[in-house]
């Protein structure tokens, strides 16, 4: 293992090859495509697969063939161990030194506070599957919960459907609008628990991080918006992925965060991103 280190860090001394594994960081435990992962990094196929060879022999990511597609995902335990060796080695094990744990987290300080979590979800328009997730929590939770949502290039208007949708379900979307993710990245801004992507344009862009370390989690779906079709063929997939993040968000409101360490939380979180509108895993 110790050998394998220094190669480990050498390969993500490279720029672009740690813009791809940063990028694979952010998706866990997805996997990503490889044309999703060129296009997002703006990348030649080809230069895409020198990078991501180099990852593989270093055994920081796993690749796995899905019909034609090759699909790439970071290979945790070697990332952990790889960590975890810079730690205790470099840094003698000593938390003063090194531990990214030495001011309380936002979850924390709510607890001692009141018991009301701040959420953000974030998608690239904020026109449906984020406006969905913050009326559908702000709705079901909104006693523990603060919800808000935002986009990286939000659209000028709500989409039509997924306004229908809500009026169908019994939301109130008077008060809903698309907003800039700069809104909540301001001194004024709330600090927030948790943050999760609801879309992979999303979570594939460089987004700054997020102050006070909150739980951070991909809940990607498929866009809805990108349906073609009828009508009926569009509200239909609205409707589906309304469904898939009620399942989830019923899942989340009714975790016991108070008593989860955050390793536990982060995994409970990462699980319930992996259910569709059945409740089951994808």
């Amino acid at each position: 293992m110790e050998k394998m280190i220094p190669h480990r860090l050498s390969i993500l001394g490279h720029p672009q090859r740690l813009a791809v594994f940063r990028l694979l960081m952010r998706r866990y435990p997805d996997r990503v495509p490889a044309t999703e992962l060129a296009q997002a990094l703006g990348l030649k196929p080809n230069t895409l697969s020198t990078y991501v060879s180099a990852l593989l022999q270093a055994g920081l990511v796993t690749q796995e063939r899905v019909g034609t597609s090759l699909r790439y995902a970071v290979h945790m335990d070697a990332t952990r161990e790889t960590i975890d060796y810079l730690l205790m080695d470099c840094c003698r094990g000593r938390p003063d030194i090194c531990s990214p744990n030495l001011h309380p987290s936002p979850i924390a300080e709510t607890v001692m506070r009141n018991p009301t979590y701040n959420v953000l979800f974030i998608c690239t328009g904020n026109s449906a599957r984020s406006i969905f997730a913050e009326t559908i929590l702000r709705d079901m939770a909104g006693d523990r919960f603060q919800a808000f949502s935002a986009g990286t290039k939000p659209r000028s208007e709500l989409n039509p459907f997924a306004i229908e949708v809500l009026e169908q379900k019994g939301h109130d979307v008077s008060l809903l609008r698309s907003k800039h993710i700069s809104e909540f990245q301001g001194g004024d801004a709330p600090d927030f628990d948790f943050v999760f992507t609801v879309c992979n344009g999303a979570a594939n862009e460089e987004c700054p991080s997020w102050q006070g370390q909150p739980v951070t989690a991909h809940w990607g779906l498929p866009d809805p918006v990108k349906v073609e079709g009828s009508d009926a063929q569009k509200s239909l997939a609205f409707q589906q992925t309304y469904g898939a993040l009620r399942n989830r968000l019923s899942g989340f409101a009714n975790l016991p965060i108070a008593s989860l360490d955050r390793m536990s939380l982060q995994n409970a979180v990462d699980d319930l991103g992996q259910l569709n509108e059945e409740g089951s895993a994808i």
